[in-house]
Protein backbone atom coordinates (compact mmCIF):
# COMPACT_ATOMS: atom_id res chain seq x y z
CA UNK A 1 0.00 0.00 0.00
CA UNK A 2 1.41 3.75 -0.76
CA UNK A 3 3.02 5.34 2.04
CA UNK A 4 0.88 8.47 1.71
CA UNK A 5 -2.38 6.35 1.54
CA UNK A 6 -1.38 4.38 4.61
CA UNK A 7 -0.52 7.03 6.93
CA UNK A 8 -4.02 8.56 6.37
CA UNK A 9 -5.48 5.38 6.94
CA UNK A 10 -3.67 5.59 10.03
CA UNK A 11 -4.44 8.59 10.92
CA UNK A 12 -8.00 8.09 10.45
CA UNK A 13 -8.50 4.33 12.31
CA UNK A 14 -6.58 6.12 14.88
CA UNK A 15 -9.08 9.07 15.32
CA UNK A 16 -11.50 6.18 14.98
CA UNK A 17 -9.95 3.80 18.15
CA UNK A 18 -9.48 7.04 20.32
CA UNK A 19 -13.55 7.20 20.53
CA UNK A 20 -12.62 4.52 22.82
CA UNK A 21 -15.13 1.01 23.44
CA UNK A 22 -18.94 0.87 23.69
CA UNK A 23 -20.10 4.06 23.31
CA UNK A 24 -23.81 5.08 24.79
CA UNK A 25 -24.33 5.58 20.56
CA UNK A 26 -23.06 1.64 20.45
CA UNK A 27 -25.80 0.64 23.17
CA UNK A 28 -28.51 2.58 21.07
CA UNK A 29 -27.38 0.75 17.68
CA UNK A 30 -27.35 -2.23 19.61
CA UNK A 31 -31.09 -1.74 20.92
CA UNK A 32 -32.27 -1.50 17.10
CA UNK A 33 -33.88 -4.54 15.16
CA UNK A 34 -31.92 -5.88 12.38
CA UNK A 35 -32.34 -6.95 8.82
CA UNK A 36 -30.03 -9.39 6.69
CA UNK A 37 -30.46 -8.27 3.40
CA UNK A 38 -29.56 -11.15 0.47
CA UNK A 39 -28.69 -9.12 -2.63
CA UNK A 40 -29.11 -9.74 -6.45
CA UNK A 41 -26.95 -9.02 -9.34
CA UNK A 42 -27.79 -5.92 -11.27
CA UNK A 43 -29.56 -5.04 -12.85
CA UNK A 44 -32.27 -6.02 -10.43
CA UNK A 45 -32.58 -5.18 -6.71
CA UNK A 46 -33.45 -7.10 -3.93
CA UNK A 47 -37.23 -6.75 -2.00
CA UNK A 48 -37.34 -3.25 -0.21
CA UNK A 49 -40.11 -0.94 1.10
CA UNK A 50 -40.42 2.16 -1.01
CA UNK A 51 -42.08 3.88 2.05
CA UNK A 52 -41.57 2.41 6.17
CA UNK A 53 -43.33 3.19 9.07
CA UNK A 54 -40.94 1.69 11.69
CA UNK A 55 -37.93 3.12 13.23
CA UNK A 56 -34.14 3.17 12.08
CA UNK A 57 -32.89 -0.56 11.66
CA UNK A 58 -30.00 -2.19 11.40
CA UNK A 59 -29.54 -3.59 7.55
CA UNK A 60 -26.77 -6.70 7.50
CA UNK A 61 -24.84 -6.51 4.05
CA UNK A 62 -22.09 -9.01 3.04
CA UNK A 63 -20.21 -8.23 -0.12
CA UNK A 64 -16.91 -10.98 -1.27
CA UNK A 65 -14.55 -10.07 -3.53
CA UNK A 66 -13.46 -11.92 -6.48
CA UNK A 67 -10.81 -11.96 -8.83
CA UNK A 68 -11.46 -13.21 -12.22
CA UNK A 69 -11.24 -12.84 -15.62
CA UNK A 70 -13.96 -11.83 -17.58
CA UNK A 71 -15.18 -11.44 -21.14
CA UNK A 72 -16.45 -7.61 -22.04
CA UNK A 73 -17.28 -7.77 -26.01
CA UNK A 74 -18.75 -9.90 -28.57
CA UNK A 75 -15.18 -10.10 -29.69
CA UNK A 76 -13.48 -12.17 -26.65
CA UNK A 77 -12.24 -9.56 -25.02
CA UNK A 78 -10.99 -10.59 -21.79
CA UNK A 79 -10.58 -8.19 -18.24
CA UNK A 80 -8.49 -9.44 -15.45
CA UNK A 81 -11.98 -8.13 -13.62
CA UNK A 82 -12.03 -6.86 -9.25
CA UNK A 83 -15.75 -7.24 -8.14
CA UNK A 84 -17.99 -7.48 -5.30
CA UNK A 85 -19.62 -10.48 -5.31
CA UNK A 86 -18.59 -11.40 -9.16
CA UNK A 87 -20.98 -8.82 -11.05
CA UNK A 88 -20.63 -5.35 -12.57
CA UNK A 89 -21.38 -2.85 -11.18
CA UNK A 90 -21.28 -4.74 -7.51
CA UNK A 91 -24.81 -5.09 -6.73
CA UNK A 92 -27.18 -1.95 -5.86
CA UNK A 93 -27.85 -1.81 -1.74
CA UNK A 94 -31.28 -0.31 -0.46
CA UNK A 95 -32.04 1.05 2.77
CA UNK A 96 -33.94 4.23 4.33
CA UNK A 97 -32.53 7.61 5.90
CA UNK A 98 -31.17 7.09 9.24
CA UNK A 99 -30.82 3.24 8.85
CA UNK A 100 -27.70 1.83 9.88
CA UNK A 101 -25.66 0.01 7.03
CA UNK A 102 -23.56 -3.32 8.66
CA UNK A 103 -21.02 -4.12 6.00
CA UNK A 104 -19.15 -7.74 5.77
CA UNK A 105 -16.52 -7.60 3.43
CA UNK A 106 -15.29 -10.61 2.64
CA UNK A 107 -11.25 -11.06 0.59
CA UNK A 108 -11.13 -14.74 0.00
CA UNK A 109 -7.54 -15.91 0.44
CA UNK A 110 -7.70 -16.84 -3.68
CA UNK A 111 -7.26 -13.37 -4.14
CA UNK A 112 -4.11 -11.49 -4.74
CA UNK A 113 -4.69 -7.80 -3.46
CA UNK A 114 -5.82 -6.17 -0.86
CA UNK A 115 -9.30 -4.41 -1.23
CA UNK A 116 -11.77 -1.81 0.59
CA UNK A 117 -14.61 -0.28 0.36
CA UNK A 118 -15.25 3.65 0.13
CA UNK A 119 -19.10 4.50 0.35
CA UNK A 120 -19.84 7.87 -0.88
CA UNK A 121 -22.88 7.83 1.46
CA UNK A 122 -20.77 7.63 4.66
CA UNK A 123 -20.06 10.07 6.95
CA UNK A 124 -15.60 9.88 7.84
CA UNK A 125 -12.92 7.71 7.65
CA UNK A 126 -12.47 7.92 3.67
CA UNK A 127 -16.06 6.89 3.14
CA UNK A 128 -14.95 3.65 5.35
CA UNK A 129 -12.45 2.61 3.31
CA UNK A 130 -9.80 3.63 6.32
CA UNK A 131 -11.81 0.79 7.79
CA UNK A 132 -12.42 -1.61 5.46
CA UNK A 133 -9.02 -2.87 3.87
CA UNK A 134 -8.92 -6.48 4.24
CA UNK A 135 -5.70 -8.30 2.74
CA UNK A 136 -6.40 -12.25 1.13
CA UNK A 137 -7.94 -14.46 3.34
CA UNK A 138 -9.41 -11.80 5.52
CA UNK A 139 -12.72 -10.29 6.35
CA UNK A 140 -13.61 -7.00 7.96
CA UNK A 141 -17.23 -5.54 9.08
CA UNK A 142 -18.08 -1.76 8.88
CA UNK A 143 -21.15 0.32 10.58
CA UNK A 144 -22.33 3.47 9.53
CA UNK A 145 -25.10 5.27 9.71
CA UNK A 146 -27.21 6.75 6.41
CA UNK A 147 -27.64 10.19 7.06
CA UNK A 148 -28.73 11.08 3.82
CA UNK A 149 -31.14 10.20 1.41
CA UNK A 150 -30.33 9.76 -2.17
CA UNK A 151 -28.46 7.30 -4.39
CA UNK A 152 -24.29 6.98 -3.91
CA UNK A 153 -21.52 5.28 -5.32
CA UNK A 154 -19.59 2.85 -3.72
CA UNK A 155 -16.30 1.87 -4.76
CA UNK A 156 -12.86 -0.03 -3.91
CA UNK A 157 -10.47 2.41 -2.73
CA UNK A 158 -6.93 0.71 -1.12
CA UNK A 159 -5.25 3.91 -2.18
CA UNK A 160 -2.54 5.42 -4.26
CA UNK A 161 -2.62 4.01 -8.32
CA UNK A 162 -4.34 0.89 -6.84
CA UNK A 163 -7.83 3.23 -6.46
CA UNK A 164 -8.16 4.14 -10.36
CA UNK A 165 -6.88 0.53 -11.13
CA UNK A 166 -9.93 -1.15 -9.01
CA UNK A 167 -12.78 1.09 -10.03
CA UNK A 168 -11.75 0.69 -13.60
CA UNK A 169 -11.77 -2.93 -13.21
CA UNK A 170 -15.15 -3.08 -12.05
CA UNK A 171 -15.00 -2.47 -8.71
CA UNK A 172 -18.12 0.12 -7.59
CA UNK A 173 -21.78 0.24 -6.99
CA UNK A 174 -24.39 1.93 -5.69
CA UNK A 175 -26.37 2.26 -2.29
CA UNK A 176 -29.91 4.07 -2.70
CA UNK A 177 -30.64 5.89 0.63
CA UNK A 178 -34.43 6.20 0.34
CA UNK A 179 -36.38 9.24 2.59
CA UNK A 180 -38.36 6.89 5.27
CA UNK A 181 -41.33 8.31 4.00
CA UNK A 182 -40.98 7.79 0.08
CA UNK A 183 -40.12 9.40 -2.75
CA UNK A 184 -41.93 12.94 -3.69
CA UNK A 185 -42.20 15.40 -5.90
CA UNK A 186 -41.59 19.17 -5.59
CA UNK A 187 -44.78 19.24 -4.07
CA UNK A 188 -45.00 16.69 -1.93
CA UNK A 189 -46.60 14.36 -3.67
CA UNK A 190 -45.59 10.81 -2.84
CA UNK A 191 -44.18 9.15 -5.72
CA UNK A 192 -44.01 5.10 -6.37
CA UNK A 193 -42.78 2.76 -8.98
CA UNK A 194 -43.20 -0.85 -10.05
CA UNK A 195 -40.30 -2.05 -10.63
CA UNK A 196 -36.05 -0.53 -10.55
CA UNK A 197 -33.89 -1.08 -12.79
CA UNK A 198 -29.86 -0.89 -11.69
CA UNK A 199 -27.59 0.42 -14.59
CA UNK A 200 -24.03 0.54 -13.99
CA UNK A 201 -21.68 2.31 -16.03
CA UNK A 202 -17.82 1.37 -16.64
CA UNK A 203 -15.60 2.50 -18.86
CA UNK A 204 -12.58 0.30 -19.45
CA UNK A 205 -9.08 0.55 -20.70
CA UNK A 206 -7.16 -2.59 -22.36
CA UNK A 207 -4.03 -2.45 -23.97
CA UNK A 208 -3.39 -3.61 -27.80
CA UNK A 209 -0.61 -5.31 -29.36
CA UNK A 210 1.15 -4.13 -32.61
CA UNK A 211 -1.25 -5.06 -34.63
CA UNK A 212 -4.01 -3.28 -32.99
CA UNK A 213 -5.81 -6.04 -31.31
CA UNK A 214 -6.60 -6.32 -27.53
CA UNK A 215 -3.94 -8.07 -25.51
CA UNK A 216 -4.40 -11.11 -22.90
CA UNK A 217 -2.68 -11.10 -20.08
CA UNK A 218 -1.80 -14.33 -17.34
CA UNK A 219 -2.97 -12.13 -14.19
CA UNK A 220 -4.11 -8.84 -13.42
CA UNK A 221 -0.87 -7.83 -11.65
CA UNK A 222 0.62 -8.88 -15.57
CA UNK A 223 -1.77 -6.71 -17.51
CA UNK A 224 -1.25 -3.47 -14.93
CA UNK A 225 1.69 -1.74 -16.56
CA UNK A 226 0.42 -1.77 -19.89
CA UNK A 227 -3.54 -0.70 -18.41
CA UNK A 228 -2.29 2.26 -16.97
CA UNK A 229 -0.53 3.89 -20.24
CA UNK A 230 -3.58 3.57 -21.43
CA UNK A 231 -5.78 4.65 -18.74
CA UNK A 232 -3.62 7.59 -18.14
CA UNK A 233 -4.26 8.37 -22.02
CA UNK A 234 -7.86 9.21 -20.97
CA UNK A 235 -9.66 7.32 -24.12
CA UNK A 236 -11.38 4.48 -22.73
CA UNK A 237 -11.66 1.42 -25.29
CA UNK A 238 -14.82 0.14 -23.77
CA UNK A 239 -18.07 2.31 -22.07
CA UNK A 240 -20.36 -0.33 -21.78
CA UNK A 241 -23.50 -0.93 -18.98
CA UNK A 242 -23.59 -3.88 -16.78
CA UNK A 243 -20.13 -5.39 -17.59
CA UNK A 244 -20.05 -5.76 -21.29
CA UNK A 245 -21.11 -4.70 -24.42
CA UNK A 246 -24.70 -5.91 -25.16
CA UNK A 247 -25.33 -6.73 -21.76
CA UNK A 248 -28.89 -5.56 -21.49
CA UNK A 249 -29.36 -5.41 -25.06
CA UNK A 250 -31.32 -8.21 -27.88
CA UNK A 251 -31.99 -11.49 -25.63
CA UNK A 252 -31.04 -9.05 -22.36
CA UNK A 253 -33.35 -6.43 -22.75
CA UNK A 254 -35.29 -5.41 -19.73
CA UNK A 255 -39.14 -5.74 -19.52
CA UNK A 256 -42.05 -3.55 -19.03
CA UNK A 257 -45.71 -2.79 -19.52
CA UNK A 258 -47.32 -0.11 -20.17
CA UNK A 259 -48.73 2.00 -17.60
CA UNK A 260 -45.40 0.31 -15.71
CA UNK A 261 -43.38 2.97 -13.65
CA UNK A 262 -39.73 2.21 -13.53
CA UNK A 263 -37.07 3.93 -11.50
CA UNK A 264 -33.89 4.09 -13.24
CA UNK A 265 -30.62 3.82 -11.14
CA UNK A 266 -27.68 4.72 -12.98
CA UNK A 267 -23.66 4.82 -11.81
CA UNK A 268 -20.38 6.07 -12.77
CA UNK A 269 -17.90 5.95 -10.75
CA UNK A 270 -14.94 7.93 -12.87
CA UNK A 271 -16.42 9.51 -15.85
CA UNK A 272 -19.42 11.87 -16.62
CA UNK A 273 -22.52 9.83 -18.28
CA UNK A 274 -25.21 11.61 -19.84
CA UNK A 275 -28.36 8.62 -20.26
CA UNK A 276 -31.13 8.84 -22.27
CA UNK A 277 -34.07 7.06 -23.36
CA UNK A 278 -35.42 7.03 -26.37
CA UNK A 279 -38.72 7.45 -27.11
CA UNK A 280 -39.23 8.05 -23.55
CA UNK A 281 -38.28 11.07 -20.91
CA UNK A 282 -37.53 11.32 -17.03
CA UNK A 283 -40.57 11.79 -16.12
CA UNK A 284 -39.39 13.18 -12.44
CA UNK A 285 -35.16 13.10 -11.87
CA UNK A 286 -32.66 13.39 -9.16
CA UNK A 287 -29.86 13.97 -11.66
CA UNK A 288 -27.52 15.00 -8.91
CA UNK A 289 -28.48 12.41 -6.44
CA UNK A 290 -30.26 13.86 -3.30
CA UNK A 291 -33.50 12.75 -2.52
CA UNK A 292 -33.75 16.47 0.16
CA UNK A 293 -33.86 18.03 -3.65
CA UNK A 294 -36.77 18.61 -5.19
CA UNK A 295 -36.62 16.69 -8.37
CA UNK A 296 -36.53 17.80 -12.26
CA UNK A 297 -39.42 17.13 -14.27
CA UNK A 298 -39.84 15.99 -18.12
CA UNK A 299 -35.92 16.06 -18.70
CA UNK A 300 -34.73 14.42 -22.33
CA UNK A 301 -31.09 13.70 -21.32
CA UNK A 302 -29.66 14.28 -17.88
CA UNK A 303 -26.30 14.44 -16.83
CA UNK A 304 -24.46 12.02 -14.12
CA UNK A 305 -21.17 13.19 -12.86
CA UNK A 306 -18.18 11.16 -12.80
CA UNK A 307 -18.55 9.12 -9.11
CA UNK A 308 -22.36 9.90 -8.56
CA UNK A 309 -25.41 7.80 -9.21
CA UNK A 310 -28.77 9.60 -10.12
CA UNK A 311 -32.10 8.00 -10.38
CA UNK A 312 -35.02 8.56 -12.98
CA UNK A 313 -38.60 7.88 -12.78
CA UNK A 314 -40.81 6.81 -15.63
CA UNK A 315 -43.99 5.80 -17.15
CA UNK A 316 -44.17 4.21 -19.87
CA UNK A 317 -47.18 5.02 -22.12
CA UNK A 318 -46.24 3.00 -25.65
CA UNK A 319 -45.11 -0.20 -26.20
CA UNK A 320 -41.99 -1.24 -28.52
CA UNK A 321 -38.40 -1.35 -27.89
CA UNK A 322 -36.86 1.60 -26.40
CA UNK A 323 -33.01 2.42 -26.19
CA UNK A 324 -31.73 3.35 -22.89
CA UNK A 325 -28.21 4.97 -23.62
CA UNK A 326 -25.65 7.24 -22.68
CA UNK A 327 -26.45 9.97 -25.38
CA UNK A 328 -22.48 10.64 -26.19
CA UNK A 329 -23.61 8.54 -29.34
CA UNK A 330 -20.18 7.08 -29.75
CA UNK A 331 -19.61 6.18 -26.35
CA UNK A 332 -23.21 4.32 -26.77
CA UNK A 333 -22.60 2.75 -30.31
CA UNK A 334 -19.65 2.54 -31.19
CA UNK A 335 -18.11 1.50 -27.57
CA UNK A 336 -21.29 -0.22 -25.34
CA UNK A 337 -22.84 2.05 -23.70
CA UNK A 338 -26.65 1.04 -24.34
CA UNK A 339 -29.54 -0.89 -23.12
CA UNK A 340 -32.88 -1.76 -24.57
CA UNK A 341 -36.22 -2.44 -22.83
CA UNK A 342 -38.82 -4.42 -24.23
CA UNK A 343 -42.61 -2.61 -22.96
CA UNK A 344 -45.68 -4.45 -24.04
CA UNK A 345 -49.30 -2.87 -24.35
CA UNK A 346 -51.75 -1.58 -26.64
CA UNK A 347 -50.55 0.89 -28.88
CA UNK A 348 -51.38 4.68 -28.63
CA UNK A 349 -52.08 5.84 -32.06
CA UNK A 350 -52.91 9.73 -30.48
CA UNK A 351 -48.98 9.74 -29.02
CA UNK A 352 -47.56 8.49 -32.35
CA UNK A 353 -48.49 7.35 -35.64
CA UNK A 354 -47.08 6.78 -38.91
CA UNK A 355 -49.33 8.97 -41.28
CA UNK A 356 -47.94 7.39 -44.70
CA UNK A 357 -45.35 4.74 -45.58
CA UNK A 358 -42.52 5.11 -47.15
CA UNK A 359 -42.86 5.86 -51.05
CA UNK A 360 -41.57 7.24 -53.52
CA UNK A 361 -41.35 11.14 -53.97
CA UNK A 362 -44.27 12.28 -55.89
CA UNK A 363 -43.17 14.60 -58.75
CA UNK A 364 -45.11 17.05 -61.13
Amino acid sequence: MPTAFKALAGAAISAFLIAGPASAADENVDALSREKVTLVAPPFVHAHEQATTSGPKVMEFTLTIKEEPIVIDDEGTMLHAMTYDGSIPAPLMVVHQDDYVELTLINPATNSMAHSTDFHAATGALGGAALTLVSPGEQTKLRFKATRAGTFVYHCAPGGPMTPWHVVSGMSGAIMVLPRDGLRDANGKSLKYDKVFYVGENDFYIPRDANGKYRTYPSAGDAYQDMVKVMNGLIPTHVVFNGRVGSLTGKNALKARVGETVLIVHSQANRDSRPHLIGGHGDYVWEEGSFANPPAVDLETWFIRGGSAGAALYTFRQPGLYAYLNHNLIEAVNLGAAAHIQVEGKWNDDLIKQVAPPAPIATD
